[in-house]
């Protein structure tokens, strides 16, 4: 038999390193710090390039009051407040104190024969529709309001303070009346199980919260101010359009009119537009009209305001806010 052929004596290779994990921790938090680096730096880039924008806009801005003419336009356009508020709508505002600003302005304005106001708001705040009417009001020179589309609720308080009040015959006036609506979430918290502790110091501190259910004397309470702020809307009209008081009060459902309504109610003078109301105050003044518009300029810090709340605003905290911080209690 032939000898079985040896083998060779079989060496064991050694163990190849195994490759290295690219999911080691190490790499993760390289992966981690430079994603966030660069999202940072976009960040950055894209609010600095927004503040650019926005900077460069002033410069080319109707810079109103520096130019000449001699009929100011000051528009009120947007919810009337006393102070400029930004959210997730990002909701035009109307502030008073800087109306009142740019109707001295025009007043002291040795050049300014008139004044037009050129209103689209459907109301706001009482405390600064009162504001803004007292000032028209109490202009000496010759005071013209004009409703485009909305001159609703407070817009219109404010329109009847001029002498003579214009309106788009499809346009919205009117609604006189006071709102203090809102929402309640009593049943839904306490469907979650979810507790308002309620801690007070005075017993109708907390009227109007969304959290709990209102009781029959703080409805009753509440209601009463409404009462009385609706009073003081319809004296007012009536003091402005020199109209009976009763009559008024009959039209001062809280409903809108068209403009073609109003006039019919002596809630307005005429129907037409901008034009029409700049062609009667030549007429009437025997001149011709220069319109020069009356706005305030805007700030480097207004610019950023406005960057950060359109721009960076965060959705959760927006939504939030409308749950926990509602609208003002009481609107005109």
């Amino acid at each position: 038999m032939p000898k079985k052929r040896k083998e060779p004596p079989v060496t064991p290779r050694e163990a190849l390193p195994l490759p290295e994990s690219r999911f080691t921790a190490w790499n993760m938090l390289k992966f981690t710090f430079k994603f966030l680096s660069g999202a940072v730096s976009l960040f950055f880039l894209l609010f600095t390039l927004f503040i650019f924008i926005g900077f460069i806009s002033i410069f080319f801005e109707d810079d109103g009051p520096l130019k000449t003419g001699n009929v100011a336009v000051i528009p009120i356009v947007g919810v009337i407040s006393t102070t400029s508020s930004a959210g997730l709508a990002a909701e035009k505002t109307v502030v008073s104190q800087k109306i009142i600003d740019l109707i001295e302005d025009a007043e002291d304005n040795k050049d300014i024969k008139a004044i037009l106001f050129e209103i689209n708001s459907p109301g706001g705040s009482p405390v600064a529709t009162y504001e803004i009417a007292q000032a028209v009001q109490a202009m000496k020179k010759p005071t013209v309001a004009v409703i485009r589309e909305v001159g609703a609720s407070g817009g219109y308080w404010v329109a009847t303070a001029a002498q003579e009040v214009w309106a788009n015959p499809l346009s919205v006036t009117g609604s006189i009346g006071v709102l203090g609506s809102r929402l309640e979430f009593a049943g839904l918290i306490k469907e979650y199980n979810v507790t308002y502790r309620r801690l007070v110091g005075g017993k109708y501190k907390d009227v109007g919260s969304p959290w709990k259910e209102m009781t029959p004397d703080e409805e009753k309470l509440l209601q009463s101010v409404i009462d009385k702020l609706h009073d003081s809307f319809i004296d007012a009209v009536a003091r402005n359009r020199k109209l009976p008081r009763e009559k008024v009060t009959e039209l001062a459902t809280g409903f809108i009119y068209l403009g073609s309504e109003a006039k019919e109610h002596g809630l307005i003078d005429n129907l037409g537009s901008r034009t029409d109301a700049v062609a009667a105050l030549e007429k009437k003044l025997n001149i011709t009209a220069e319109l020069v518009t009356y706005k305030e300029r805007r700030t480097l810090f207004d610019v950023l305001g406005e960057v950060s709340a359109k721009n960076f605003y965060a959705i959760g905290e927006g939504f939030g806010n409308t749950i926990t911080t509602p609208e003002p209690l009481l609107r005109v």
